[in-house]
């Protein structure tokens, strides 16, 4: 039975709503799941609970609203103590870099792979699918530091980069398939595709990332949605 006090507003198909319940699985909370679809207008819940960037997801704890997946995470983190390890390394400098490479996931890596689903021309996928490349490189070298030899960014345990990359995992299938490039690979990043095996088996996520069938034909409706609302009128 779910968590009357915890509730997680978000849809099936959002990276950002992944790490959420993922988190809470690891901490193993129990949550009821409230379904946004992201195809039709903004719900009042949503509006109301997020007034000031209207996105999910939307973390409810004792009727308490939290917004951005990474502030959750570190809420999780430090309201469900004792169920399980900690997402955020205890030690200040190795927390500092696991928020700094989240932040490069958000910030620079997403971004390009947004850009690559929804680019409106070849040039702009072109570009695009550069900058995902060099990110996965990039991305290949981090790990090599955070995980110092072990199976997760966070070593032993999935830690805070694991669950904002992770959360792109269907995401980066779908996009590859769709500019039939393998973006994560043995041939350039090898280190990343046996995380990417260990991550999406672990039982705290392999039933949250979703079916990549399914989420490439949200993508499509996705991305047609986009373009019309980015067309010029008349």
């Amino acid at each position: 039975m779910a968590d009357s006090n915890v509730k997680v507003l978000g849809t099936w198909a959002s990276p950002f709503v992944m790490r959420v319940k993922i988190a809470l699985h690891l901490k193993s909370v129990r949550y009821e799941d409230v379904e946004e679809d992201l195809l039709a207008p903004k719900s009042e819940l949503l509006l109301k609970s997020n007034p000031i960037y209207k996105k999910i997801p939307v973390f409810f704890h004792a009727h308490n609203p939290i917004c951005e997946s990474l502030i959750i995470l570190q809420y999780i983190d430090e309201v469900w103590t004792t169920s399980a390890p900690s997402i955020l390394p205890s030690d200040p400098y190795e927390r500092s870099q696991s928020r700094f490479w989240a932040a490069y996931v958000d910030d620079k890596f997403f971004p390009a792979l947004g850009r690559l689903l929804i680019g409106a021309t070849e040039e702009d996928k072109k570009a695009a699918l550069a900058e995902v490349v060099e990110g996965t490189v990039v991305l290949e070298g981090a790990f090599g530091k955070l995980s110092k030899g072990k199976a997760f960014f966070g070593g032993d345990n999935i830690g805070f980069v694991d669950i904002a990359l992770g959360s792109l995992l269907g995401w980066i299938e779908v996009i590859g398939k769709q500019c039939e490039t393998k973006l994560v690979s043995e041939a350039k990043t090898p280190r990343l595709v046996q995380w990417a095996e260990c991550f999406s088996a672990n039982e705290a996520v392999k039933d949250v990332l979703p079916d990549v069938d399914k989420l490439a034909d949200f993508g499509l409706k996705l991305r047609a949605k986009v373009l019309k609302a980015l067309a010029p009128t008349n």
